[in-house]
């Protein structure tokens, strides 16, 4: 699934190759792909302009400029891409934006997970059910210290699982939560209360770090992942445990183990990462 830096990363493709383009017409071959009434989604969008596309968590936000908010969440395998107009759709496109400049903007998933809302420009934490209780953002500015010490106090959950929840922090999945926690040290099925403060500092700076060095490489391709121009992300290089199970760990040379915490692949270093 893309994490928070896949997903910046193809909102940047996507500000450079549409933000400023007119939509002239709407095509869904898929249209359970769409959340909002069919018609009026293939209405509201013809003749509007793309005027900034935003992020938030996992969701990208087109910005219309007839004051509606295009919400697209990828899930699993969902992918853009910018077609010649009238070019053949590939094997799993689900909705075809047909632009002024005679280009199609294509959304295509493999898996059909994806889905598309349509709602006024304003309303979309109201409107869209993940967005509503989303966490902050994994930056500086966001994720206060105050914040996670508290939250992390007043829970009683394994650490992963909690990481994982986009209601405590926005943007982290599978693999950077496995990579922040062996950075930091700490057992994935360690309870979040058993934390220290030092370990808390050292999570939250490790958070920040690793999805900027993760989006500044592009996301991590481990499946099928690729940004609006076809090319894949370059992070899988840099991880240090996840997809590494039975590989020594870079920092003690014990063996990686692979173990399941809330039904989730787990990846970890049996001595570096000792339970509380």
């Amino acid at each position: 699934m893309p994490e928070l830096p896949e997903v910046e990363t193809v909102r940047r493709g996507l500000t450079a190759l549409v933000q400023g383009a007119k939509i002239n017409s709407v095509a869904v071959p898929y249209p359970k792909a769409i959340v909002s009434d069919l018609t009026d989604f293939q209405t509201n969008l013809a003749g509007a302009t793309i005027d900034k596309i935003d992020r938030r968590g996992k969701f990208l936000l087109f910005r219309l400029s007839n004051q509606k908010t295009l919400v697209s969440h990828l899930r699993m395998e969902g992918q853009y891409s910018v077609e010649p107009v009238g070019a053949t759709p590939h094997k799993h496109t689900e909705v075809i934006f047909t632009l002024d400049d005679d280009r199609d903007l294509m959304y295509n998933d493999t898996r059909r997970f994806g889905r598309m809302q349509l709602v006024p420009t304003g309303k979309e934490y109201q409107e869209v059910s993940g967005l509503a209780k989303m966490g902050p953002e994994p930056t500086e500015a966001d994720l206060d210290i105050t914040y996670l010490t508290s939250i992390l106090a007043k829970s009683h959950r394994k650490i992963k699982p909690f990481l994982l929840d986009q209601s405590n922090v926005a943007g982290l999945g599978n693999i950077y939560t496995d990579e922040v926690l062996w950075q930091t040290k700490v057992h994935p099925e360690t309870l979040t209360d058993h934390l220290s403060a030092e370990e808390v500092a050292n999570l939250r700076q490790n958070i920040i770090q690793e999805i900027n060095r993760a989006t500044v490489h592009h996301g991590t391709t481990v499946h099928s992942f690729s940004n609006v121009f076809g090319e894949v992300g370059q992070f899988q290089n840099e991880l240090d445990v996840y997809g590494r199970a039975g590989e020594p760990c870079r920092r003690c040379g014990t063996t990686l183990v692979k173990i399941k915490v809330a039904q989730r692949g787990t990846t970890y270093c049996p001595k570096c990462q000792v339970q509380k």
